[in-house]
């Protein structure tokens, strides 16, 4: 079994795929080392490590070397966050996932919102249906198989209703021939539950303060959930915090 299938199956199990997202490749060495069964890069926290902000203000030639970085250090199945593909062109957007396949990447996540001048705006639903719809075509004539993951991001938004918003385009992405679907943000679980009844596809939610533990997200039929930037935050977070208590200290005695 190839690691595209098993990435694949993955996501069809009882209990849902817990993914582990990654920065570098110690966090990745870190995710395999304590048992998770597959990885993804968090876009934000790639971003945030080499100085930028979210939303491909890194280059894909930037995020290209982190990932060959990663995939050199682990063997579980890997998948990459390519934001709204690092262009607007679907012949380079295309291009950028033939590199990553050509890595062993075996997942993409991609984006239904782009950021412009700083603010983050949706996509129309039928451009990128048909956006969708292109990428499954063109990598099926290249027979390339790759796990696209359509994020909708209506919740993270903060629109007012998401919810009807996100069914709306769920069910044209799942038309154009998506693998899995993924609503960051969302953590009520009359939402989730919702989300599930509306779509065939494996439905990926994010780590939230308020989203359900993970056996309620079982029970309400989630297939994947990911931590996004949260651990790398919270690395950063304790990283500060040791840094003032050497100073306070004026020793290393607290690194003991």
């Amino acid at each position: 079994m190839n690691g595209y299938t098993t990435f694949k199956q993955l996501h069809h199990h009882d209990d849902p795929l817990l993914i582990g997202n990654v920065w570098d490749a110690p966090s990745a060495a870190a995710y395999e080392q304590n048992g998770f069964k597959a990885i993804a890069t968090s876009s934000a926290a790639i971003a945030h490590m080499l100085g930028y902000d979210d939303g491909e203000g890194m280059s894909f030639d930037e995020l290209l070397f982190i990932v060959k970085r990663i995939a050199s250090v682990t063997s579980i199945p890997f998948s990459v966050d390519i934001e709204g593909g690092y262009s607007r062109d679907h012949t380079t957007i295309i291009e950028n996932i033939e590199k990553l396949h050509e890595l062993g990447i075996v997942g993409i996540n991609i984006e239904d919102t782009i950021v412009v001048n700083g603010k983050r705006e949706f996509l129309a639903t039928a451009d990128f249906k048909g956006t969708i719809e292109i990428f499954k075509s063109q990598l099926r004539q290249k027979n390339i198989d790759i796990f696209l993951n359509a994020r909708t991001d209506a919740f993270l938004m903060g629109i007012a209703n998401p919810l009807p918003e996100t069914i709306t385009r769920m069910k044209a992405y799942e038309e154009a021939g998506a693998d899995g679907i993924f609503v960051p943000c969302v953590t009520a679980t009359a939402d989730i539950q919702q989300l599930v009844n509306t779509t065939k596809l494996p439905l990926n939610v994010l780590c939230m303060p308020d989203l359900p533990d993970f056996k309620t997200l079982k029970d309400l039929g989630v297939k994947r959930i990911s931590s996004g930037n949260a651990l790398h935050d919270y690395q950063t977070k304790s990283l500060n915090s040791i840094i003032k208590q050497i100073r306070s200290d004026q020793s290393f005695s607290s690194l003991n």
